[in-house]
């Protein structure tokens, strides 16, 4: 059967247009002119809402096998097609075993196996004793390689000294995958934490001194000095501050292989704002000043940061501290799946910012991190039928009813957002409408 989906506002790769888009079993067989689609094809005219071809999010925690009671497969990818994602790409932490082996990617596909409502795909780890197993994982079929080189916080998954890392990156850069780096060195962060010791933990303040912009400054520094040693593809996950985007312009203008990535959180909270307790905002980075979220957006305007991303890293809600309110003991991360498209739709059409930005910074750039932009993240012919019809002028606010992860708390409970998904699709079928999800999971890992 051939089905076409008819908007007055289809973003594509060229703009956003009238359309329709014709989708013949999996696929885009085109975008033609409404006058242009093929005689008895089911037509679903979609109006005045927008047609954005499905998100990508290539940077989630799904923390499944091992870890299910923080979030799954199950709930996780119901909570992104609400959100209008049809692709996510799992970090290899906070699941255990950690994707660190070929055989910790087995046990979690056979963790995902009939339980995911969008597509799905892995990163492995690189750890201090894993070198050697670098080159078969990425023939194992991982998208590329997550390292941190700060604690990472949680049992299971090390972090990478300077020796370590490396020993590991001839292995990387034969792999011809990404490296995505947590960018923060441990130095800056004991140092001023030493000089908190009888800080009163409830202040964000507190936590916010604790992590300096120094310690991604630092980190940054170093990965760009070994990405010119070792030719590598490098990525920065979720950068923070904005005193690093001169370097990283500099490097990439110089022909050095980075990208960099940020999330709606550090787009759209500001460290003026947060209220001492409120540990539903802490993560790592921490969120920083107004100034510096408006010298993120600026950067993403012109290109040094691609990408946004949610890090969508849940957890049980007593690991948040709420009752005590303390940013030393709180688990850091911020869930979001379900609200980040209107998230940064709010922020973003505030700043005269388009929907073919969005396109570019939560699909485009996701999809070609992850090396699946052949098939994912472009409404055009020949591409997976994924798309999420979005009505970008209608508001809500944020409830429980909203978020469709496991665990239902969200620092952006009780705001007004604007924009709406009305419903996602996956490869040619309907993966939510309306905030239900029709039928079994068809959710499928991508493989080259």
């Amino acid at each position: 059967m051939i089905q076409a989906y008819r908007s007055r506002r289809v973003v594509t790769p060229e703009g956003e247009r009238a359309a329709a888009i014709v989708v013949e079993g999996e696929k885009i067989r085109e975008v033609a002119a409404f006058d242009r689609v093929p005689p008895g094809a089911e037509v679903h005219d979609f109006g005045e809402a927008a047609i954005l071809p499905g998100l990508v999010d290539s940077h989630v925690h799904i923390n499944e096998p091992g870890r299910t009671e923080w979030e799954g497969f199950a709930t996780a990818t119901r909570a992104a097609a609400a959100g209008g994602y049809t692709m996510l790409v799992d970090m290899p932490l906070n699941c255990l075993p950690a994707t660190t082996s070929g055989g910790a990617l087995e046990a979690k596909r056979a963790a995902a196996r009939g339980k995911c409502r969008v597509d799905w795909a892995a990163w492995g780890g690189v750890v201090s004793d894993n070198a050697t197993r670098i080159e078969s994982l990425a023939a194992a079929g991982v998208r590329g390689f997550k390292c941190f080189l700060v604690d990472p916080g949680i049992d299971g998954f090390t972090m990478v000294t300077e020796a370590e890392l490396r020993a590991a990156l001839p292995h990387v850069a034969r792999t011809k995958l990404p490296l995505l780096v947590h960018a923060e060195l441990p130095g800056p962060i004991e140092t001023a934490t030493a000089a908190l010791a009888g800080a009163d933990w409830r202040s964000y303040a507190t936590y916010l001194r604790s992590r300096p912009d120094e310690a991604e400054l630092s980190a940054i520094r170093l990965l760009l000095a070994l990405c010119r040693e070792f030719r590598f593809k490098l990525h920065i996950v979720h950068l923070a501050t904005c005193h690093a985007l001169p370097m990283l312009g500099a490097a990439r203008a110089q022909g050095l292989a980075v990208t960099v990535e940020t999330c709606p959180h550090y787009l759209h909270f500001a460290a003026e704002t947060i209220s001492d307790g409120s540990t539903l905002h802490k993560c790592a980075p921490p969120i920083r000043s107004r100034e510096n979220r408006e010298q993120l957006w600026q950067a993403l305007r012109e290109g040094v940061i691609d990408l946004v991303v949610t890090d969508h890293s849940p957890c049980p809600p007593a690991m948040k501290q709420l009752e005590s309110g303390s940013f030393k003991t709180g688990w850091g991360g911020i869930a979001s799946l379900s609200v980040a498209l209107p998230v940064m739709w709010t922020e973003a059409q505030a700043r005269g910012c388009t929907l073919r930005d969005i396109v570019r910074w939560m699909a485009e750039g996701p999809a070609k991190l992850a090396g699946c932009a052949a098939s994912k993240g472009r409404i055009a012919a020949g591409m997976d039928a994924d798309f999420v019809v979005f009505d970008p002028e209608a508001e809500f606010v944020v409830t429980q009813e909203r978020l469709h992860y496991r665990h239902r708390v969200s620092p952006y409970m009780g705001e007004k957002l604007r924009g709406v998904v009305k419903a996602t699709y996956l490869r040619g079928r309907a993966a939510c409408g309306d905030g239900e999800f029709p039928g079994e999971p068809f959710g499928r890992e991508y493989v080259r």
